[in-house]
């Protein structure tokens, strides 16, 4: 796309909001970088210079605009879509994995040589992981300065700087003022965030419009495991367990955004809490390019037209979210969700939550390799596919995270007695983010298929290649065609969400 001058000037004269995220623009005649459809600036194109990554803007010598904060865009989608070095790259700098274990341990996990990985990612985002983590770790600092009261000490922490003196260098560099300015301005205006107290941090995620919140929100209430999930008061909220200790989430949609309210044992943590939420609901999508995929398909095209900006419901936790879903073959979903909080109650580590009804983390796959079969309520078989999955995660024999190779993973998934084509593709699509996973013999799937004429079994996989690489899109569209619990907000919350 940066090579591509005169298609990104053209989307700088329309102020093109479609492109925030993908590109920043910098302007050579003030030294600032901003969104595509900053409504600041309309440099002359001489003056214009493109870059793919904040920190590639930021490494140029560039600040960011203070009008239209280009460094809190939505995230690039090509880092959620691909399964490139690259894309498993981003995906890990943004869980902080540089901040904790610094650019050569990102390199090691990837299986490259620093040189290596640093070649590569310069020469598709501009910058290196040192600073694109040090981009990232400005914008951390920048919402902890504006959303909450907390000492600057604190949030220098939170933000994954060594130390003081690089917090003040680095906010002044990137933003042109000093951290105290920064939340002066914020006191003043009150435009970004909440500030909140009792130990809770309240930010904005930001998205691509247009999206739709009711499959994503109805699909995790209807599928919440109590005492690990739970939907209250119009948002969801879970239990997350973080690098540095278990903390909880609450979720909820707002026009415009969705408002993320953490509780965490460890503030190192926001950044990893903050990007796990991104991907459980699909907040870094383009979703113009999948609308305009299946809008083509002529049966697909009026439910896309309808409700457009569908996301595809992730987990927060990809190895949770895989040992769910062996526990979800061939039952209801309440009745997963059922089996999943019993075994939460039994296994799991509590969790404090002065908020509400979270008590427990679900346990991790070494607690359930070593669980009493007795106490696995479901059938010899699955208990034995889900204690096989469960072992070969403990040992690190499959990857889910965000650094998987998604080719491998399938494989590896595979090779599990008991994981079939369902289980792999389901995994593929709410675990990895595969945007071109497609269950075709999962029930939802086959309902929709059968209410729109589309057919199944071979029939259906035929239809299905015209919808590539966004097949994960389409189920979400499939699914909405016969009814069930999870294509709805709760009925009892979507009047206060209407009127919010």
């Amino acid at each position: 796309m940066i090579g591509d001058t005169d298609r990104l000037q053209a989307a700088v004269a329309g102020r093109d909001a479609r492109f925030d995220g993908w590109v920043f623009l910098a302007v050579t005649t003030t030294g600032i970088y901003c969104r595509p459809s900053c409504p600041a600036v309309k440099p002359k194109k001489d003056h214009q210079r493109f870059y793919p990554s904040a920190a590639a803007a930021q490494d140029a010598g560039y600040r960011a605009c203070k009008r239209c904060r280009p460094d809190a865009s939505p995230g690039s989608p090509a880092w959620d879509w691909r399964s490139d070095v690259c894309a498993r790259a981003m995906r890990l700098i943004g869980e902080g994995v540089v901040d904790r274990d610094g650019a050569a341990g990102l390199a090691r996990r990837l299986g490259y040589s620093l040189r290596q990985l640093e070649r590569l990612l310069i020469a598709e985002v501009g910058a290196g992981p040192a600073a694109l983590a040090r981009a990232q770790r400005a914008q951390v600092a920048r919402t902890l300065i504006e959303s909450t009261d907390l000492p600057m000490g604190q949030v220098a922490f939170a933000a994954g700087f060594a130390s003081i003196r690089a917090f003040n260098r680095v906010v002044a560099e990137v933003f042109a003022c000093a951290p105290t300015e920064l939340r002066t301005k914020r006191m003043r205006a009150k435009r970004t965030g909440t500030v909140t107290g009792g130990g809770a941090i309240t930010v904005r995620l930001a998205y691509r419009e247009p999206f739709e919140a009711s499959n994503l929100f109805g699909h995790l209430a209807a599928a919440a495991a109590p005492g690990v999930e739970e939907w209250r008061g119009g948002a969801y909220r879970r239990t997350l367990r973080l690098p540095h200790g278990p903390a909880t989430a609450a979720l909820r949609p707002a026009p415009g955004y969705i408002e993320c309210r953490l509780r965490l044992a460890d503030l190192r943590d926001v950044t990893a809490a903050v990007a796990r939420c991104r991907r459980m609901l699909d907040l870094d999508a383009d979703p113009h390019a999948p609308t305009e995929a299946l809008a083509a398909d002529p049966a697909l095209g009026p439910l896309v037209a309808a409700t457009p900006g569908r996301r595809v419901p992730r987990k927060a936790d990809a190895e949770e979210y895989a040992l769910r879903a062996v526990i979800g073959q061939q039952i209801a979903t309440a009745s997963a969700a059922t089996v999943a909080a019993g075994l939460a109650e039994r296994y799991g580590d509590p969790v404090a939550d002065p908020e509400g009804g979270l008590t427990r983390l679900f346990p991790t796959a070494a607690a359930l390799a070593e669980a009493d079969p007795a106490y696995l309520p479901m059938p010899h078989a699955r208990r034995r596919t889900l204690q096989g999955l469960a072992t070969a995660l403990a040992a690190g024999r499959i990857d889910l995270g965000p650094g998987a190779d998604w080719a491998k993973a399938r494989s590896d998934l595979a090779a599990v007695p008991g994981v079939g084509p369902w289980t792999v593709e389901m995994i593929a699509m709410r675990a990895l983010g595969d945007p071109d996973a497609f269950p075709a013999a999962d029930l939802g799937v086959l309902k929709g298929a059968a209410a729109l004429g589309l057919g199944t079994g071979r029939d259906l996989r035929e239809r299905a290649e015209s919808w590539r690489p966004w097949r994960s899109y389409a189920v979400q569209y499939l699914w909405a065609a016969s009814a069930h619990p999870t294509n709805d907000l709760p009925v009892t919350d979507e009047v206060e969400l209407s009127e919010r």
